[in-house]
């Protein structure tokens, strides 16, 4: 945590995400690079990073309360099922002709697959654009997204934790993680409400906040001892709070909480790096990044315009959906390592696509955005209202 604070100064005075500042902390301390190393045991640094996943994905998923998922609307669903699995299909053909494993390819597929939705939000907030006609759609396809890259997640690490990809198998997996998500939510929806009014009447902060965060591990454990990855039973679990009258200030207790163990989470990345074989990864890196902005920008921008919305929101719609990265994807990657089928590069591949994009970000929808102004006035039909 010191190294940590220093880079994050660093990163602050350079006016850089605190993500960037977390993963060099980590390659600092990390046992690869010289010429000492403050971690050796990296196993201990694991286990705060999985504590990491588990609250950074209950607070994102009370982002998204039940009512909100409901009025996101078909349109922004279809779109986010053409990003989503058309991005994961092209980055895993895209992989495999770089040489990659099969599992390699799933993982790095899944990867590059994910929207920055924290970068594209604060960016479009910066530039004034939140009333924008584009920025609604933006952000529910977004919400989708992680949903579907969230259970993505699940479905592979469960096929590939068997090293068979029968159709038997592939069945079997998305049976268990659609059973456990229906059953989070139907039977979270009669039970988690009636909790929470239990812990509220206590009137102890410190009790609802053990509380709550006692529910995401709960279902982080059910979501492990079925073959599932715990972000998936922590994101649910912040869905079902979010719905309930202490989501909101459970989720102001959880932050600080979360900032802590998500700078750990993003320290190990970087610890996990070898970072004298980072020049080897630029290459790869940079082509996946190309398949990733390419793939997810047309996918949006053509779905967008088979629905009936017009040239200048399909377009910035899928300028701002089309940067890779966030924790989302590192979580994806390091999935891949938690189920011990991936190769020991694939990890800093990510990280460097990871600050590669994070950079690059900005930069794209703030230029895209002024590009798309030659498609005349931000008219819409009133089919696009949802």
């Amino acid at each position: 945590m010191i190294i940590a604070s220093v880079m994050a100064l660093i990163s602050f005075k350079l006016k850089q995400p605190m993500v960037i500042a977390y993963i060099a902390a980590g390659m600092i301390i990390g046992p690869y690079t010289p010429p000492f190393s403050l971690i050796t045991n990296l196993e201990i640094l694991n286990v705060f990073a999985e504590i990491g996943i588990i609250v950074l994905l209950f607070v994102i998923g009370m982002g998204f309360p039940i009512e909100k998922l409901k009025n996101i609307g078909k349109k922004a669903t279809i779109i986010a099922s053409a990003e989503a699995l058309g991005t994961f299909a092209l980055g895993y053909f895209a992989a495999q002709a770089m040489g990659f494993s099969s599992f390699d390819s799933m993982f790095v597929a899944l990867a590059i697959s994910v929207t920055s939705t924290v970068i594209v939000m604060r960016v479009l907030e910066e530039m004034g654009l939140v009333d924008d006609k584009s920025f609604n759609l933006i952000v529910g396809v977004s919400i989708i997204e992680d949903i579907i890259i969230i259970s993505m997640l699940a479905v592979i690490q469960s096929v590939v934790a068997t090293e068979q990809l029968s159709y038997t198998e592939v069945g079997v997996a998305i049976g268990f993680v659609l059973a456990f998500i229906i059953g989070a939510i139907v039977v979270g929806t009669r039970t988690v409400p009636y909790y929470t009014r239990i812990v509220k009447k206590t009137g102890h902060n410190e009790f609802i906040l053990v509380a709550m965060l006692g529910l995401a591990f709960g279902l982080s454990v059910i979501a492990f001892k079925l073959g599932i990855s715990v972000a998936t039973g922590a994101f649910f679990a912040g869905v079902l709070v979010a719905g309930t009258k202490i989501g909101i200030p459970t989720k102001a207790m959880a932050i600080p909480i979360r900032d802590m163990f998500a700078a750990l989470f993003f320290i190990s990345v970087g610890a996990l790096m070898d970072v004298k074989q980072l020049p080897l990864f630029i290459l790869p890196a940079i082509a996946l990044i190309l398949v990733s902005i390419s793939s997810k920008f047309f996918t949006v921008w053509i779905s967008a315009k088979l629905l009936g919305f017009n040239k200048k929101i399909s377009f910035r719609s899928g300028i701002g959906l089309s940067s890779s990265g966030g924790e989302l994807a590192l979580v994806a990657a390091k999935g891949g390592a938690d189920v011990s089928v991936t190769s020991s590069m694939l990890l800093p591949l990510v990280g460097t696509m990871t600050i590669i994009t994070t950079f690059l970000s900005p930069y794209i929808i703030k230029y895209g955005w002024k590009f798309s102004e030659r498609f005349g006035k931000d008219e819409s039909v009133d089919k696009t209202s949802s």
